[in-house]
């Protein structure tokens, strides 16, 4: 990987880690601005096609998103995904017993919408029903993702999905996630053509999404304490 990689860091499980921890790089993959291509891994040559190719397919997806929800087409374009592409690389290692360590712990995206690739080795979780469901890989195919941001921004239409990895005992596993941000200035607030004030009343105040950043790290990823951060309460 290139010198310049935004942070690379090994990330432990709260229970006893295993034979190997997490491995996990995270850089700036679009728009190619001469800051981002700094940090770029060096190979493959084809890394830019494949940056643009899932920026185009997070826009088509997020046009028909927009499309199912009564919305216009463009109604995610712009500052709501104009932010810095960010993509992370995960390594998980073999472990001989899996149910002392995880691979990552449960979370949700803080952003609007991820496009991950998980390879042929299965191990991502995600919850549903109060059941921990195992994602299984598909060929040539990619898991799509809604975030937080895409949760407050249907009023609560589309929640934002709660996920963890799970170590394997025998093989290695390797992800690509694709995270699609706001702008840091972006104002996020529940669509109005999503909100009936006297039938489904706006459920997040508005907000910065740079101050949602700075909650979501305080609130050490937990669910319910950032969103509970910009819930309106009403008696």
């Amino acid at each position: 990987m290139a010198s310049g990689i935004g942070r690379l860091e090994r990330t432990h499980a709260r229970r006893r880690p295993a034979t190997g921890a997490t491995t996990s790089s995270s850089f700036r993959c679009y728009p190619p601005s001469d800051h981002n291509v700094r940090c770029w891994p060096s190979k493959p040559a084809s890394f830019l096609d494949y940056c643009e190719a899932v920026h185009g397919l997070a826009q088509t997806l997020l046009g028909l998103v927009a499309e199912g929800l009564g919305l216009d087409a463009g109604f995610f374009a712009g500052d709501l995904s104009g932010g810095d592409t960010h993509m992370s690389i995960n390594y998980y290692p073999p472990c001989p017993d899996p149910s002392v360590t995880m691979g990552l712990l449960a979370h949700c995206d803080r952003h609007l919408l991820t496009l991950l690739s998980q390879a042929d080795v299965a191990g991502l979780q995600a919850r549903h029903g109060g059941r921990w469901l195992l994602v299984r890989p598909v060929q040539g195919a990619f898991v799509v993702n809604f975030g937080h941001q895409m949760e407050i921004v249907t009023n609560g239409v589309l929640a934002s999905v709660e996920h963890r990895a799970v170590t394997n005992s025998v093989a290695a596993r390797m992800s690509v996630a694709s995270h699609v941000h706001p702008m840091d200035g972006c104002l996020i607030r529940p669509a109005p053509e999503l909100v009936d004030e006297a039938e489904n009343p706006a459920k997040y105040r508005e907000f910065l999404f740079s101050e949602f950043m700075e909650a979501y790290d305080a609130a050490d990823a937990s669910r319910e304490d950032v969103l509970d951060s910009f819930k309106i309460r009403r008696d």
